[in-house]
């Protein structure tokens, strides 16, 4: 009796639909077919984009709002070479995703085979674990190996290439170890150093001005409740950045979003959460330097980076935001009296910053105010809605203003600044969660690189709400130019055409608008929620201003 046999596209399936893997991203080639038969037999849905880029921010997207690993799979060289930014991407926002490129069969091995290029020496630098799967026996194990390796520490991308041969080839399925869901990936989730917590306790105890930065690792470890009971019951003012905004609702005694520097600067006690003293943080330059500052992380490499710092403690937000929380309760002698006057101070701080900006949120400037924009979207957004940015200094001006009213509820590309995320995120998010309303906010520069999938949003029917800050200029760079060299100088190589993409976005079967009064910014949303379709809502915003934070990019001083 003959023995039954797999190949190597199903045995990939059946890793993935160990994993929890319900989707995979993907343009078709031939390398990588096999992988799709596998896929129908497994249940897992085959989403076909236009570009592979797509594919691999789709899979980042997807791992952002699940919290389970993403997957793209693309075709080998310039299949695998076209992912690689949605890779890199994630490789420094700390998504969970795998990549499965394929490769020229093992045979033809440095024959010059159909689009064969080194995938695996190319990827290792953006992710945690490369590797080429050797033979179709090992083809689950090594995808099941890939997974283990993609939350080890703070999150991130693997990849894998798998030779044609090895993908198309059958074996006995006995002779093939697949993985069983839920038995081949220890806990991840590590308490922190107990005698460090204790210390952090104790500084809680006495800090007279403390303040928390929630930073993506918030969201990443599901460490929302964790969060909101420790600013809550040691009454701590709370900032929130990437993925950990939404942490606590607009409106919270304890969410606070325009006094971040004056909060960093009159801190005496700086908690900083799963956030790296980048670029985004001034390198740590931007707090106090008489402020004891701790700071909390997955990654080891990150805590102390770039930064001297009095506390660090890696390992999972939220046990460790819990454990701290219970062990400074019974410390604080009348704390709450005596932040209720800091968290007074920050109040008024925050007041003044929204009611100088006020003005502009409410103009009636035509061309519209880019604040005006924003001030709607933030008006729409329902505690339901997901948020996306996508872009330069639009995206810059909705940081200031747009506020999601949930955990999970904000994405934007994280510290590559990668444009043309918002597409794949927005198909992935509305994918994942079809109960969810999505809105992007785009770039025209931004939409113009990834926006043909807009098509593929219409032919899955995945509704969402698109608007464009259209001001026909790659305007963060447009700023910097007329900084350095002088505004005869401030147009070269950043001017887009005057493209109408509620046009666009009609021709390719959606929903779309051009709007020019600010009036009718909240109506055309409305009218696109309604429409049940993908949309495009073109906003036509004023090209000779510019986000406060594009100003004061340190690169243009």
């Amino acid at each position: 009796m003959m023995s039954e046999t797999i190949s190597g596209g199903h045995l990939v399936a059946k890793a993935l639909k160990a994993e929890g893997v319900d989707v995979i991203y993907t343009l078709c080639g031939g390398h990588i077919i096999d992988i799709y038969d596998g896929c129908v037999d497994e249940g897992i849905e085959v989403i076909d984009v236009r570009h592979e880029q797509v594919a691999a921010h789709a899979a980042d997207g997807y791992a952002r709002i699940t919290g389970k690993p993403g997957c793209a799979v693309v075709t080998a060289g310039p299949g695998t070479t076209d992912a690689v930014t949605g890779v890199a991407n994630a490789f420094r926002a700390e998504s969970p995703m795998l990549l499965i490129g394929g490769q020229g069969a093992l045979s033809q091995h440095k024959m010059g085979s159909l689009q064969d290029l080194p995938h695996v020496d190319m990827m290792t630098p953006i992710t945690k674990f490369a590797a080429t799967v050797p033979s179709t026996e090992r083809v689950a194990d090594i995808v099941s190996m890939a997974f283990r390796e993609c939350y080890h520490g703070a999150p991130g991308p693997s990849f894998l290439e798998i030779p044609r041969d090895v993908l198309d080839a059958k074996v006995p399925i006995e002779k093939a170890r697949i993985p069983t869901a839920g038995q081949y990936r220890a806990s991840t989730r590590q308490a922190g150093d107990p005698e460090a917590v204790e210390r952090l306790a104790d500084m809680l105890a006495h800090a007279e001005k403390p303040c928390i930065l929630l930073g993506s690792q918030v969201w990443t470890c599901r460490a929302t409740d964790a969060a909101i009971d420790f600013v809550r019951s040691l009454n701590v003012p709370a900032y929130m950045n990437g993925s950990g905004r939404g942490t606590l609702p607009p409106g919270d005694p304890h969410h606070f979003q325009l006094s971040r520097r004056y909060a960093f600067t009159e801190a005496d006690l700086i908690i900083i959460v799963g956030t790296p003293f980048d670029f985004r943080m001034g390198y740590g330059k931007r707090l106090s330097p008489t402020a004891k500052v701790v700071q909390i992380d997955l990654d080891y490499r990150t805590v102390g980076k770039n930064r001297d710092i009095d506390l660090g403690i890696v390992g999972d937000a939220g046990l460790i935001l819990a454990a701290a929380a219970q062990a400074a309760s019974g410390r604080i002698e009348n704390g709450a009296a005596r932040r209720k006057e800091w968290l007074e101070e920050l109040r008024n701080v925050e007041t003044q910053s929204y009611e100088k900006r006020l003005p502009r949120q409410l103009s009636g400037a035509q061309p519209i105010d880019p604040y005006r924009l924003v001030h709607e979207i933030n008006e729409f957004l329902t505690e339901d809605t997901i948020y996306i940015g996508d872009g330069g200094d639009i995206v810059t001006f909705s940081g200031q203003v747009v506020q999601p009213k949930s955990p999970g509820h904000w994405m934007d590309p994280g510290p590559l600044g990668t444009l043309g995320v918002g597409m794949a995120f927005a198909m992935a998010a509305k994918q994942a969660r079809r109960d969810k309303e999505v809105l992007c906010l785009f770039g025209d520069g931004a939409f113009s690189l990834t926006g043909w999938d807009f098509e593929t949003m219409v032919r899955f029917d995945l509704p969402f709400i698109g608007v464009i800050g259209n001001n026909s200029s790659m305007n963060q760079i447009r700023y910097g130019q007329a900084a350095k060299y002088g505004e005869d100088r401030a147009r070269v190589g950043n001017t887009l055409g005057d493209i109408r993409y509620g046009d666009f976005a009609k021709l390719l079967g959606g929903y779309g608008e051009e709007v020019r009064d600010p009036a009718e910014i909240r109506p055309a949303l409305e009218r696109a929620r309604q429409s049940g379709k993908p949309s495009l809502i073109n906003v036509w915003v004023d090209p000779e201003v510019y986000a406060p934070g594009t100003m004061n990019q340190t690169m243009y001083k």
